[in-house]
């Protein structure tokens, strides 16, 4: 629902319309688009959720400017998730800063609408004090790669507890082994996976250059990342 109401809220920034018939019907004028002009595009909420989870990772602060309370993409409330884990969160009309205060703790969440960030907080919970429970999020097995299954299949093969789920994982707390995650060519396997190094010595990512996808700069940016510790 979050994506649909970011595009019916760009399209009428154009001024087109648009009005809910109900709970699963949209109606469309076909008038068009009536306000040519510029518009500024936000910064991308579901990359930006690795930098977040990074900070309350390893500690130290990331601020990501152009999202915050304003923002108009479901991925935002990422950072909720952050801060139910025990990570500080400061959000402000057009920037939001997350920082590591040293302790992970386990939750349980559905994360339906915020489905693209299910991977990042996946590698997490390895490193919280108690498990963590992601739901609602069977459908994701439907997207570039069988999700759940591959997240579990590779926190399996570095020593994690986790256990799929019909519609989401069970990820109990533990200390990754060095390994080589497989990514199935899918982006959000390699930027995800790839925060574990950070805390865990010895982690590879196969195929990083799948990360074109979305985020081309993202083993540059990490690397600006890790240096700025």
């Amino acid at each position: 629902m979050p994506y649909v109401e970011l595009t019916l809220r760009v399209m009428q920034s154009f001024e087109a319309r648009s009005e809910w018939v109900d709970a699963r019907h949209i109606h469309v004028d076909g008038a068009g688009y009536r306000s040519p002009g510029t518009y500024e595009v936000e910064p991308d909420a579901s990359a930006a959720s690795y930098f977040f989870a990074a900070a309350a990772l390893c500690g130290g602060s990331v601020t990501v400017e152009g999202l915050g309370t304003t923002s108009l993409q479901g991925d935002v409330a990422f950072v909720d998730a952050l801060e139910r884990m025990g990570a500080l969160v400061e959000r402000h009309p057009d920037h939001i800063t997350v920082s590591g205060t040293g302790s992970l703790h386990g939750i349980e969440i559905d994360m339906a609408d915020i489905s693209d960030t299910a991977q990042t907080l996946a590698v997490l919970a390895p490193f919280a004090d108690s498990p963590t429970r992601v739901t609602g999020i069977g459908f994701i097995r439907r997207k570039e790669t069988d999700r759940i299954a591959a997240v579990v299949t590779e926190l399996v093969r570095l020593g994690i507890d986790a256990v799929e789920e019909p519609d989401g994982f069970l990820i109990r707390p533990g200390t990754p082994h060095p390994g080589v995650v497989r990514t199935y060519d899918d982006h959000r396997m390699a930027m995800s996976f790839a925060l574990m190094g950070l805390r865990s010595p010895g982690i590879t990512i196969a195929d990083p250059r799948c990360v074109a996808k979305t985020f081309p700069g993202y083993w540059t940016a990490l690397e600006r990342l890790r240096e700025a510790r």
